[in-house]
């Protein structure tokens, strides 16, 4: 399946229009869909959104109007008030007057913590996750991702979709990380997904006549981390960070075969094209 097939997004709502959801907003708006963006602060989202201004934790003060599709970005804003997905999910599903045809809820593939001791290839390694592997939080944000991806499929049928580290214009701490010489785990196991190639899997799954219930989104190469400082690392023509002390290692490597079936080419495939265009729209 490529980016031009199925249904339309029509009216979408955006929850917690973010930085990502500023981008898939743009992206839809740009193929002819309305797209209307609701978050506690609606300043400096673009014109063409229309936008609605509300703290989810509370009840909306009024109801919301039908919508073909939704798109849940919210973090679980874990704190003193604890996880906003319980109040947040609820109030959305209340507010709605009908449940609309596509609900995406974008979670984390941080749900898979719990397996960062496990050994993956080799001799007496496992194969890396699926999305038929169960999940194994041990944090308190990762049981509020599973607990928001239950809500969202109990109360609107969402697809769930769970990207690993996201990167791209405006997420570049790791470069800065890099220029600054910050200790690095070089061992860590790490898996990313550039945030232009997450936005075009979204709208394919908007698209899409019949998605799969869940999506890891992920490029083509989880490598170490020391392989990705050392690449930016090169291209800044800076000293390659030193490892950080204690413990070392870690992380998890993943499947995305179900993501890459579903864009077809990715637009940056693995870090080094990724990275490689960040540097070069700074230079």
């Amino acid at each position: 399946m490529t980016d031009a097939a199925g249904r339309r997004p029509g009216r979408t709502l955006i929850v917690g229009c973010g930085a990502l959801g500023t981008a898939l907003g743009e992206r839809l708006i740009a193929g002819g869909n309305e797209v209307t963006a609701i978050r506690r602060d609606v300043a400096g989202l673009p014109s063409a959104f229309a936008t609605l201004a509300a703290d989810l934790r509370h009840p909306l003060s009024a109801s919301l109007p039908r919508f073909e599709s939704v798109v849940i970005t919210l973090p679980p804003g874990i704190g003193g008030e604890g996880s906003i997905y319980p109040a947040a999910l609820a109030h959305i599903a209340e507010a709605l007057p009908a449940t609309p045809e596509r609900v995406l809820f974008v979670s984390s593939t941080r749900v898979f913590e719990g397996y960062t001791g496990e050994s993956f290839g080799g001799d007496g390694g496992r194969a890396p996750l699926t999305e038929n592997d169960e999940p194994r939080p041990t944090s308190e944000r990762g049981e509020a991702l599973i607990d928001g991806e239950r809500r969202a499929i109990d109360l609107l049928g969402a697809v769930i979709v769970r990207p690993a580290g996201i990167y791209g214009p405006g997420r570049d701490s790791l470069i800065r990380r890099v220029r600054e010489g910050a200790p690095v785990d070089h061992e860590r196991r790490t898996n990313r997904i550039h945030e232009h190639d997450l936005v075009r899997l979204l709208e394919v799954l908007l698209r899409a006549e019949a998605p799969p219930a869940l999506v890891h989104a992920i490029d083509q190469e989880p490598v170490q981390l020391g392989e990705v400082v050392a690449h930016i690392a090169a291209r800044l023509g800076a000293a390659v960070p030193p490892q950080t002390e204690g413990d070392a290692g870690g992380g998890t490597v993943l499947n995305g075969a179900r993501a890459h079936a579903l864009l077809g080419e990715l637009a940056y495939p693995t870090f080094r094209e990724g990275y490689d265009a960040m540097l070069d729209a700074r230079a």
